[in-house]
């Protein structure tokens, strides 16, 4: 189709965040169809992206965004994806365009978005996902759809089955690149990049363009258009910055210091961001036993719980959100009155995106970021980034004496009677009765033996003695025979000794494998003229 007026003149390579369009919808000659959705929920001027990338996008060229989340990228691909599917018609378990995308989440909210954009056209979706039963989504498949939006894993799961034939894609979306990349789905784009036609168009979406990005792109996209939207460095005017300092980086006294803030600050409902999942579990946890409407969302979550928990949030049933950047990355949701940082993030893109959550479409918002000495790096990082000299602080009177999770606070006993830290004491007292048993095990083998050594000094000696009276006493001729017969009785009785001994050992082997309480096996060796009266018939 011949390129509009409008079109024509849209040529920067990089155009401003805050930049203004001055064109409307209605120039970029869209399919009527699609601009009366639009009409509908209200949009009639473009955000700087869309502007920029639909353009190009419907001349079937290859399309290389690069902005952040929130500046209206999902819109920048999927309505030109749909005025060039207006036409024609998908075949069976051959999708025409497929949009791949990070988490699930992203993937449900591009979904919604194509039924809102497309709701007067006649185009099949279907959207491919784990955790989400694969039946619907099959007939949906066998029937034929135009657009199937699924995550990577998930994409080339059920291409190995016999489910998808890629032979047929027209268009390839990446969205979050970057995003993917830290996810390590890489390789999975590579593979899915060499299993749709060459000919096929892509339009390709990331926030940054590390080197691995730059190779897909080198490779994979043919002569694209660039538009790259500045990097977001600036907060809207209309959220309120602020932070806590804490006095220490004890779990439990920030815990205790965001539920003051909550308490103290009227949050009609808020985003509680942390870094890594554990702590998203942790910090809900926490909320809901105080008294607070929170719920986490992760990766780790069945699906139909995360998305329960999202619409629960989006409804108002649910007050607080407690999540981590992965799992909210591209969210979009309304009148977010607060963005609590219960981690200060390690990079500081991600503090304008996580505050970018509320104050949207010119509303206010409130944010407060907790900060401890260890956070002092990546904290001077994002005032670095925002370009301001400090972020106000809140004074919270006491915040030194909030009760701490500190090593003598361990000790104490929990309310269900056990002691805190108890697996690990548990641990430490069943080793330290190991390392008794084994010294009591060694002092009585050195006493056993001890007393064997004693006692064969004794008869040795006592032999000798023997052999002296024998000398004296008999004459000198039989002094050979004499000889011959001690020489005999002596290699008797240390074999008679050495047997014992064998015996002994074999015993107290025996005696390790039997329980502690049962005895030794009686024998007569070793009473002498001291032996037991039911022993003196052996004798």
């Amino acid at each position: 189709m011949s390129s509009s007026p409008a079109s024509q003149t849209l040529k920067p390579k990089k155009i401003e965040a805050d930049s203004k369009v001055d064109i409307k919808f209605s120039e970029l000659e869209l399919d009527e169809r699609i601009l009366k959705a639009l009409g509908d929920i209200g949009y009639e001027t473009p955000t700087p992206i869309q502007a920029h990338a639909i353009p190009p996008a419907m001349r079937g060229q290859d399309v290389l965004g690069i902005a952040q989340t929130g500046t209206g990228k999902t819109g920048a691909f999927t309505l030109p994806i749909m005025h060039l599917l207006a036409k024609g018609r998908a075949r069976a378990r051959m999708p025409r365009c497929i949009i791949i995308c990070p988490t699930r989440e992203l993937a449900a909210q591009v979904a919604e978005n194509v039924e809102n954009y497309g709701k007067y056209l006649k185009l099949e979706m279907a959207l491919l996902i784990g955790g989400v039963s694969f039946a619907k989504q099959d007939a949906k498949l066998s029937k034929g759809v135009d657009i199937l939006i699924a995550t990577p894993g998930r994409l080339l799961d059920q291409f190995e089955r016999g489910k998808i034939l890629m032979t047929g894609v027209k268009t390839l979306v990446v969205d979050e690149a970057d995003r993917m990349m830290d996810m390590g789905f890489i390789p999975d784009i590579e593979k899915i990049f060499k299993l749709t036609p060459f000919t096929r168009q892509v339009l390709f979406f990331s926030a940054t363009m590390p080197d691995e990005i730059k190779s897909l792109v080198d490779r994979f996209l043919h002569q694209p258009v660039s538009v790259q939207v500045s990097r977001q460095s600036k907060t809207a005017d209309t959220v309120t910055q602020r932070i806590v300092k804490m006095p220490s980086g004890d779990a439990k006294q920030k815990r205790t210091a965001l539920r003051w803030v909550i308490d103290n600050h009227n949050v009609t409902n808020g985003i509680v961001f942390c870094n890594r999942k554990r702590d998203v579990d942790i910090v809900a946890k926490s909320l809901a036993v105080h008294g607070h409407s929170a719920a986490p969302i992760h990766g780790d979550l069945a699906q139909n719980v995360r998305m329960e928990t999202l619409d629960n949030f989006r409804s108002g049933e649910l007050k607080l959100l407690v999540a981590s950047d992965v799992a909210a990355r591209g969210l979009d949701i309304p009148n977010v009155s607060h963005v609590l940082n219960y981690d200060v993030p390690t990079h500081s893109e991600d503090y304008v995106h996580r505050i970018g959550r509320t104050g949207r479409a010119g509303r206010k918002g409130d944010t407060v970021m907790f900060v401890t000495d260890n956070d002092d790096k990546y904290y001077k990082a994002i005032l670095k980034l925002i370009q301001l000299k400090s972020i106000e602080a809140i004074e919270i009177e006491g915040i030194e004496d909030f009760p701490t999770e500190g090593r003598r606070s361990r000790g104490r006993e929990r309310s269900d009677g056990r002691r805190r830290g108890g697996r690990n004491r548990d641990r430490h007292n069943k080793d330290r009765d190991n390392r008794e048993r084994h010294n009591n095990r060694s002092e009585n083998r050195s006493r056993k033996s001890s007393k064997t050594r004693n006692k064969a000094d004794d008869d040795t000696q006592t032999m000798d003695d023997n052999d002296v009276t024998s000398k004296s006493s008999k004459p000198s001729r039989s002094k050979s025979s004499n000889t011959s017969k001690k020489s005999k009785s002596t290699k008797t009785k240390q074999d008679e000794k050495t047997s014992q001994n064998t015996s002994r050992k074999k015993d107290s082997r025996h005696s390790k494998k039997r329980g502690r309480n049962e005895l030794d096996e009686n024998t007569v060796s070793g009473f002498g003229e001291n032996a037991p009266a039911f022993f003196k018939k052996s004798f």
